[in-house]
């Protein structure tokens, strides 16, 4: 299980990418952190060489992380390795890069075009490889004066396909009716199915970039009842998509299902986020799970998986019964 095709685009992927938002740094928004807090740019590049020596190709950044901090690390990191790694950034929420903040958004055609320069710039490189809308609309023609203007990047060279970061079906069918639209990126791991948005992708080819694959660092198996995340860490903030954790504390009924398949996901030697892993390739041909990542050990850990490949058919059956509510 190494690599794969991103969507209907033919642009080849390793089967598992790198979310890099936990490398941007500090930021917040109307004075509160929205980040997962300090951050070692020398330990971020260090694990991005490591990912590129372990077959990691898929980097998933946005302009938006660390208010530009994340794109430039990546592109340092990256420097003279173009050619070996498939970029995707976001557009749409608006930040100062000198104040590390984040407030509102932007989808006119005009914002567009300029925050992809910004992007381009930041990571120094001359195209994208997948530029990505991070935000909602307010209608459908706004969702399609967006995919006209990703159209006219791709015409002039800028990006090579896009797609939307979004959870909402409907968005995501909307946005797979342009020609190079190949993926949508949206929350998925064992804990946190998606059939409707997993349909979606299978029925337009569109690659399911999976953010969140392993609930937040909840299944790696490190958090306890008694464990507490500090305040500037994004999990402190009760987000209503921020499912596994309240108040900077996991939850218990994660927790408990957590432990329901723990021995399944650490069959044939894996660890438990390599085996959370492997759930998301089992579960579609299309998925292309990105982990966030801070340390050298990390990557070490979520590159593993792919050595081991996809769960087996009576081990998805096994867990799905499991984590069934009871009748």
């Amino acid at each position: 299980m190494t690599t794969t095709s991103l969507g209907r685009s033919g642009i080849q992927v390793s089967a598992l990418g790198l979310g890099a938002w936990s490398i941007g740094g500090p930021i917040t928004r109307s004075g509160k952190p929205v980040s997962w807090g300090e951050v070692d740019d020398d330990e971020s590049i260090r694990a991005i060489h490591r990912a590129l020596e372990l077959g990691v190709t898929f980097f998933d950044t946005a302009d938006t992380y660390g208010a530009g901090h994340s794109e430039r690390v990546l592109g340092r990191a990256l420097s003279g390795q173009r050619d070996r790694v498939v970029i995707a950034t976001k557009f749409g929420h608006l930040y100062n890069e000198s104040q590390r903040t984040v407030a509102g958004t932007d989808t006119s055609p005009d914002y567009v075009r300029r925050a992809c320069e910004a992007s381009l710039r930041r990571l120094d490189t001359d195209y994208i490889d997948l530029y990505q809308l991070h935000c909602g609309t307010d209608s459908d023609a706004e969702s399609l004066a967006v995919r006209d203007v990703l159209e006219e990047l791709v015409e002039v060279g800028k990006i090579r396909a896009y797609g939307w970061s979004t959870d909402d079906v409907a968005q995501a069918e909307l946005f797979s009716g342009g020609d190079h639209c190949t993926a949508i990126q949206h929350d998925l791991n064992l804990l946190q199915d998606s059939p409707d948005m997993i349909a979606s992708c299978e029925k337009h080819g569109l690659a399911s970039v999976n953010r969140g694959p392993l609930a937040r660092g909840l299944l790696t198996g490190k958090f306890t009842a008694d464990s507490r995340l500090p305040d500037d860490d994004l999990r402190s903030r009760n987000f209503d998509w921020m499912r596994h954790f309240v108040d900077g504390r996991p939850k218990p009924d994660s927790l408990a299902k957590l432990d329901a398949v723990r021995e399944i996901l650490r069959s044939d030697g894996r660890s438990l986020a390599q085996g959370a892993l492997a759930w998301l390739w089992a579960r579609s041909d299309c998925t292309v799970p990105i982990p966030g990542f801070k340390t050298v050990a990390q990557v070490e850990d979520n590159a593993g998986a792919m050595a081991y490949g996809p769960l087996r058919p009576d081990q998805m059956t096994e867990i799905k019964a499991l984590l069934s509510p009871a009748s």
